[in-house]
């Protein structure tokens, strides 16, 4: 199984590193000839109205769509990925461009700015051991619909779920060392 990671904005290099370290074969995605040779894609944390619509600029937003629809194509979005995936942002931009794949409903920023950042232990569904969760100007989610199982909470708030092909995090499990997420995610889209 071959996992793109989306290359627009972000922490794409890092996303990468583990990738290579698990043993997957990976490789930035700019375009659709290189979306369509994937069966996973990683959307990494950035600013989630920028990549918004840098995938629509690059013609991906609407391959993304209909390959998450088919079941062709597992998605992973990171702390801005979360919010693109989302159906619902609370405190969107008017029209803010997003793929709405997910049935949640995010708030962005809901742990503070830059320098309100924070690690902590989190428990992760299927995971012995904790997961040290880095949280940058990290959203959460606020409502979780029908299928969408909560993998991570801080405290009451969710941030980590799966729904069926799609994961997503709030921290950044690629500013770590542990390798888990990035393994649990080449799991689901070796399901595929």
């Amino acid at each position: 199984m071959k996992i793109g990671v989306l290359a627009v904005q972000g922490a794409v290099s890092e996303h990468l590193g583990h990738l290579e370290r698990c043993g997957i074969d990976a490789f930035a995605v700019k375009e659709k000839a290189a979306l369509d040779k994937v069966g996973g894609l990683i959307i990494p944390g950035g600013e989630s109205t920028t990549i918004g619509k840098l995938l629509e600029t690059f013609g991906l937003a609407e391959s993304i769509k209909a390959r998450c629809h088919d079941g062709s194509l597992a998605v992973f979005g990171t702390c801005a990925g979360m919010v693109l995936l989302a159906e619902e942002i609370t405190d969107g931009l008017p029209g803010q461009p997003h793929l709405g794949l997910m049935s949640i409903k995010v708030k962005r920023n809901a742990f503070g700015r830059q320098r309100e950042s924070f690690e902590t232990d989190l428990g992760f569904a299927n995971f012995e051991d904790p997961f040290r969760g880095v949280f940058i100007r990290a959203p959460k989610i606020v409502e979780a619909g029908a299928g969408v199982e909560v993998l991570a909470r801080l405290e009451e708030d969710i941030v980590a779920a799966r729904q069926g092909l799609m994961l997503t995090t709030s921290f950044h499990p690629e500013l770590t060392e542990d390798l888990r997420v990035h393994q649990y995610f080449s799991e689901i889209c070796n399901s595929i």
